[in-house]
């Protein structure tokens, strides 16, 4: 029945909760916002330490003989193209006197097509001045360059057409020379070949006549060209102000290292698979959570907030006062990532319980924490545990102890044969949360419930196995009755009688 039950839920349960990983971002917070933090002062310092090189920008209108009104760019990304090549930088330096390499100087500009014929140059240099000079050698470059090429289009336009004007007043020479003083009146049996040269002729004539209009359309259209590209913003240094580069690199470093942190937030989230959700905490450890507190709730904290702080422990402390007391067995305290959170709580349980009978708190934690905490008057006796066996029998045992990797699960019986386990939220991954259930029930240790430390304040999930009973009070049943603080844990296994198995 088990089996099947935990297939099903397998099968049913989604490759990726969406719930539980924008909870785990959430409360990888300072991650991201550090990060974001960090993008924001990078790229204030970028402004700072790396300012711009001085740059210098102009204009040049640039007319075209093909420009069309459906142009859709074609022609002035060609001129961007033809302004990054050697022979327009070349040009320039030339202009400027300068020995640099073209191919240097072509990495310090680009151009950009702002229309279909407007043509922006931007240039850096040196300095305002160098970048200035710049722009304005390479601008002259480029108009020099698209004028002559202009030029030289239509008169090797022009020349194509006249020569082809040459070689039809070639052939109608030859025409004219064939028809002489010949009419077709005058030869009536040659009148229809006649005919055909004065049709050859007038065809010839009007051919002619178009190619000369051609040709002079081909050399009409050159001034225009020449006259309407030219340098329309004269060439002028870009003026650059260091707070509001500085404003926009932060803005744009704040976004890209928030967007980084999330991301890092959210892989880190599904790398680890550690549960922060009240259901699946108890989904992992079979058990289910009975209260919970906020780790800033361990501290004093602000003025307004000592209140609702005292009132959140003191229900905690009530809690588990109330199942200490209907044990009838010894219970421990199991912390898993909040040692000191632990140790706190059980001093307010300790002092809680010393008031009605002797207590005993045995400090199985790593750490010295509990030992050297400051006492109370009436505070019970913390004794460590390697001394846990001299512990006398009468009064309660409250045993305190850790569950983190390296735990000696074996000695966890002698803290107490029943345990609460307090675990922070977002510590333990699911794998070590079913290996703790597992050492646990291994141990013959049930799971009274479980305390959860730091959730998420946003946090609506349910945190009650209602069919968490074979899994988490496995072993119950093989226990026998006992007081807590009356006698040594001892087991005994259940043997069916004879009667039992026959029926």
């Amino acid at each position: 029945m088990t089996t099947s039950k935990t297939s099903e839920s397998s099968a049913a349960a989604p490759l990726l909760d969406l719930q539980a990983l924008v909870v785990a971002v959430r409360r990888r917070r300072r991650l991201w916002y550090a990060m974001a933090l960090l993008g924001l002062l990078v790229g204030a310092a970028v402004a700072v330490l790396l300012p711009p090189p001085p740059t210098a920008v102009t204009k040049i209108l640039v007319v075209h003989r093909e420009d069309q009104p459906n142009d859709t760019g074609t022609l002035i990304r060609t001129d961007v193209e033809l302004l990054g090549t050697t022979r327009i930088a070349a040009e320039a330096l030339r202009s400027l006197k300068s020995p640099e390499n073209p191919e240097d100087f072509m990495r310090d500009y680009r151009g950009t097509g702002l229309t279909n014929n407007l043509l922006q140059i931007t240039v850096t240099g040196d300095s305002d001045t160098d970048a200035v000079a710049r722009a304005k050698a390479l601008a002259d470059a480029f108009v020099a360059d698209h004028v002559r090429r202009m030029q030289d289009a239509a008169k090797a336009e022009a020349k194509a057409l006249l020569d082809q004007r040459d070689r039809m007043r070639d052939e109608l020479a030859q025409v004219n020379e064939a028809i002489g003083d010949r009419s077709p009146e005058s030869d009536p049996k040659a009148s229809a070949s006649i005919e055909s040269l004065f049709a050859r002729r007038a065809e010839l004539n009007s051919r002619i006549a178009d190619f000369d209009q051609r040709a002079a359309e081909a050399r009409t259209g050159t001034p225009k060209v020449v006259a309407g590209t030219l340098i329309v913003d004269a060439p002028r240094a870009v003026r650059h102000s260091l707070p509001k580069a500085a404003g926009t690199n932060a803005a744009i470093g704040l976004v890209l290292g928030l967007f980084l942190g999330l991301a890092l937030a959210a892989v880190g989230t599904v790398v680890a698979d550690r549960p922060v959700l009240r259901r699946d905490i108890a989904a992992n450890l079979g058990a289910s959570v009975v209260t919970e507190l906020r780790r800033a709730s361990l501290r004093s904290g602000r003025l307004w907030r000592r209140r609702r702080t005292r009132a959140a422990r003191e229900r905690l402390t009530t809690t588990l006062a109330r199942i200490v007391r209907g044990s009838a067995e010894p219970v421990s305290l199991l912390e898993l990532g909040c040692a000191r959170s632990t140790s706190v709580i059980a001093l307010d349980l300790g002092r809680t319980l010393a008031a009605e009978q002797p207590v005993v708190i045995i400090d199985g934690l790593p750490g010295p924490q509990l030992v050297t905490s400051r006492r109370r008057p009436g505070d019970p006796d913390v004794v460590s545990g390697d001394r846990a066996a001299a512990v006398p029998h009468q009064g309660l045992r409250l045993g305190v102890g850790s569950v983190a990797p390296g735990t000696a699960w074996t000695d966890l019986q002698y803290l107490g044969t029943r345990t609460v386990l307090v675990v922070r939220a977002g510590h333990g991954s699911a794998a070590w949360l079913h290996t703790v259930a597992r050492q646990l029930a291994d141990q013959h240790i049930p799971v009274i419930g479980v305390v959860l430390i730091d959730p998420d304040p946003r946090d609506r999930t349910d945190g009650t196995l209602w069919d968490g009973l074979h899994t988490a009070l496995r072993g119950r049943s093989e226990r026998l009755p006992r007081h807590n603080g009356t006698e040594r844990p001892s087991w005994a296994v259940r043997v069916p009688d004879n009667d039992q198995e026959a029926r």
